[in-house]
């Protein structure tokens, strides 16, 4: 894993598969369980963004944003 240093937290687009979205709301109210009130309590959104987070950060995000030809097309 890359040393991260400095982190900041920015709000960006991004394309994901349907199916991996369903696996990562479906695998967190696993995690979290019903309350109960036969609820939920857990923030899918923040769930897809920490999944998505520790993807980079464990993939070498920061390597693949320093190859040139990363930027074409």
């Amino acid at each position: 894993m890359t040393d991260t240093g400095e982190m900041i937290l920015i709000n960006a687009n991004i394309e994901i598969s349907v199916t991996a979205l369903q696996t990562i709301v479906g695998n967190a109210k696993k995690a979290v369980g019903r309350d109960a009130k036969g609820h939920y309590r857990v923030d899918t959104a923040d769930k897809v963004s920490e999944m998505i987070s520790r993807f980079l950060m464990e993939k070498d995000f920061e390597g693949y944003v320093n190859i040139p030809g990363n930027y074409s097309g």
